[in-house]
């Protein structure tokens, strides 16, 4: 669940229907890998827009940092919220083990490199494990460049990865507005995709979780009877429960085994699957069973 300044989130929490967490309690929320990202106006069309937070926020526990008019350091121009480098000092210790920055269209180019140093040592000395940054859509002359410095501070830093937001981005002017930068709704559901796929990919996020089984085996009246369900995706250990009506004698336990032994008469019966992980992602199927 997210945190980005208490009302903020409390409002975001009602939207989709989730409780609001704020400060530490938002990180390994229900066993979740915590991440914190750290962005700009450009990034703040993610919290903006339900279905991407929602996209963004699956299989973490994400602490979403995000003001207008952020830089990485020094002064922030008006509004002036907390710089990137306020951020991570004033988490300190609290903040997680995996930090994605999406700053820079503020920062000034002939800075950035420098920049960058001073945010990655700060992200060392909190211990931080995994940074992840996007590169700065080339819709105006300073970004290739400091597109540039960032690909170069990769190659230095090897807990560094880029999130290459640039290519993603470049044959789709329908998913921003008249400047190029700030996101649409597609834009931000679509940076919000391309995030949570590379915090997959490292094997961060924990992937939905999904009931594997596609056919049981049907039972006989009178016949003892035992099938153990299996899930793919999230994280174990899982608990198994069902709606529906299930012929008399059957019953589903939580590890996901449909035992008993069924009693006549015969019937049709359809019941809905529910495996639900340790970190609260759950999966249905439906099944059909034929008495005979």
């Amino acid at each position: 669940m997210c945190r980005i300044g208490f009302s903020l989130c409390v409002a975001v929490a009602l939207l989709l229907g989730l409780p609001a967490v704020t400060g530490a309690a938002a990180h390994g929320l229900d066993g979740a890998p915590a991440v914190t990202l750290i962005g700009d106006s450009v990034a703040e069309g993610i919290p903006g827009d339900a279905a991407a937070l929602r996209t963004l926020d699956q299989g973490i526990a994400l602490d979403l940092e995000v003001a207008p008019c952020r830089r990485l350091t020094g002064t922030s121009c008006p509004p002036s919220p907390p710089t990137a480098l306020d951020v991570i000092k004033g988490e300190g210790s609290a903040i997680a083990p995996s930090v994605v920055i999406a700053v820079g269209y503020n920062d000034f180019e002939s800075q950035y490199a420098d920049e960058i140093e001073q945010i990655l040592d700060a992200l060392e000395q909190a211990n931080v494990e995994h940074v992840f940054w996007l590169t700065l859509r080339e819709a105006r002359g300073p970004y290739p460049a400091m597109n540039s410095d960032i690909a170069n501070a990769a190659t230095r830093h090897p807990e560094l990865t880029i999130i290459d937001w640039n290519e993603y981005s470049a044959n789709h002017p329908e998913w921003f507005q008249d400047d190029g930068l700030h996101l649409l709704a597609p834009g931000s559901e679509a940076m919000a995709t391309l995030i949570h796929q590379r915090l997959l990919d490292a094997h961060i996020a924990v992937p939905p979780v999904a009931v594997a089984t596609t056919v049981i085996p049907q039972p006989h009246p009178a016949r003892s009877y035992r099938f153990r369900f299996a899930a793919d995706g999230g994280r174990a250990p899982y608990s198994w429960s069902l709606t529906g009506r299930l012929p008399k004698g059957l019953h589903l336990l939580a590890s996901g085994t449909l035992a008993g032994t069924p009693r006549r008469p015969g019937g049709t019966f359809v019941v809905t699957v529910k495996v639900k992980d340790a970190i609260g992602q759950a999966g249905i199927r439906k099944f059909l069973i034929l008495m005979r």
